[in-house]
């Protein structure tokens, strides 16, 4: 069966800001308090969308959230107009009204698990979203990512979705930025790749710093749930070393596409033995796993975690080859800049380099995998995706002068305060989502009351 794989790519919100709530986030952190400028980041986003769009790949866009959450600010007990309750929480309580103006619904490889179609029992496009119970401003996002999913996504005859797993830490699930699958090709059965921090019931050893913020009892849930096979599931535990120094998700330090497996020594707690389950299980699948081990002696995982060299794109070009998708910071850094050099000489499975500027993103812990939520589809599927939001030469110019319109250049944790924000936004996104032919997905759409002025 003919398949291509997609990526739909998220784009950044007019709330872009760097508070620094992501513990264990390295670059999130580290970062609190700068200025940033929104309308940046969405180009530096949309401006890789439509690249990889020319170069040939199903490109699609996920539109960003409605931000600050009034569901979120209500249900904490403020009260008054949406005005008012901006202005009491900027009052009262500054870091539940940073939450709850986080933009961080842009890297939407954390928004679901997806499963292709030739994986699951009942052969159609499974999508699980993420619940991200690790962090309240990332908790919020799972029910409008559940309908903008299906607004997009939206043939029941080909797409299968499921409620995101119950808000515990024991089910702590991240979505797709620990999930890896593996095939011979697109169209054809694969092998699912799931690779957790910690177990709440099997005693794994678990970091020491940072939280381990996806479980084995979740993957193996979401796994459950797409009625995937258990000969084509495998499960691998995340160094707890690489967690502590800053690798919060898997994606972070591994990347894989196709039977290329690209990650660091120091990714795994049993690296061997990884490296056999994969092997055996893709064999069983008509394909022989490649991997590109990186050496901690040319890259240390600090050099990993500053460059996000594995929080890359690994893309099968049309000729068979495949493209790495890097941030601009790769070149920054002397060393990993110096492996890709070497990585390309060897003319071993990655034959192609691709550089992008995405520092806005970088800048608060997100690169190219990040933003990217990806979904193999067959011919079939991708004619009953909503056609609106694929990236295309007239979509790319009619989300670039929508950004134009809408966004700042500037925002500071002193401008969450502003209510007229969350005006800006809502005019946006209410824009946006005739542009994109959504439909009314988000809250205040929904419950038709727009901020009021105080």
């Amino acid at each position: 069966m003919s398949a291509r794989e997609a990526n739909f790519d998220g784009l950044v919100g007019p709330t872009h800001n760097y508070s620094g709530l992501s513990f264990g986030n390295v670059a999130s952190q580290s970062n609190a308090a700068s200025i940033a400028n929104p309308k940046a980041a969405a180009k530096q986003g949309l401006r890789k969308m439509k690249s990889l769009a020319e170069l040939g790949f199903l490109q699609g866009v996920l539109p960003p959230q409605e931000r600050p959450s009034m569901r979120l600010l209500r249900s904490l007990g403020f009260t008054g107009s949406d005005h008012d309750m901006i202005r009491a929480a900027a009052a009262q309580e500054p870091a539940l009204l940073a939450a709850a103006s986080s933009a961080s619904s842009m890297w939407v490889a954390n928004a679901a698990t997806v499963s292709p179609s030739p994986d699951t029992g009942d052969g159609r496009v499974h999508f699980t979203p993420a619940s991200l119970s690790n962090k309240l401003h990332r908790a919020i996002e799972a029910p409008t990512t559940g309908r903008v999913l299906q607004a997009i996504f939206r043939d029941d005859r080909h797409f299968a979705f499921h409620a995101p797993l119950l808000g515990t830490p024991a089910l702590g699930d991240e979505g797709a930025a620990n999930h890896t699958r593996f095939c011979a090709d697109y169209g054809m059965a694969g092998v699912e790749f799931f690779v957790y921090g910690r177990s709440e019931y099997r005693g794994d050893v678990a970091p020491k710093r940072f939280p381990a913020r996806q479980t084995r009892e979740a993957s193996a849930a979401v796994a459950r749930l797409h009625g995937l096979r258990a000969n084509a599931t495998v499960y691998a535990q995340q160094h707890p070393d690489a967690i502590d120094a800053g690798v919060f998700h898997n994606d972070v330090i591994a990347v894989g596409n196709r039977d290329v497996l690209f990650c660091h020594q120091g990714a795994f707690l049993d690296q061997r033995g990884t490296y056999d389950a994969l092997s055996t299980a893709l064999a069983q699948h008509g394909a022989d796993l490649r991997i590109v081990e990186v050496p901690a002696e040319l890259v240390s995982v600090q050099d990993a975690v500053s460059s996000y060299l594995f929080n890359s794109q690994l893309l099968t070009r049309a000729d068979g080859g495949t493209l790495l998708v890097v941030p601009q910071e790769c070149r920054d850094n002397a060393r990993v800049s110096a492996y890709l050099d070497q990585l390309i000489a060897q003319k071993g499975p990655i034959d192609q380099v691709l550089v992008f500027d995405l520092r806005e993103s970088m800048r608060n812990g997100g690169g190219p995998a990040c933003l990217r939520l990806r979904v193999a589809l067959t011919e079939a599927e991708a004619a009953a995706v909503n056609p609106a939001t694929w990236i295309n030469d007239a979509s790319f110019a009619q989300l670039d002068a929508w950004i134009d319109r809408h966004y700042r250049d500037r925002l500071s944790d002193a401008d969450l305060a502003d209510p007229k924000l969350l005006d800006e936004c809502r005019t946006a996104l209410d824009e946006l989502t005739g542009i994109l032919k959504l439909g009314s997905v988000y809250d205040f759409q929904q419950d038709g009351q727009p901020a009021k002025a105080a």
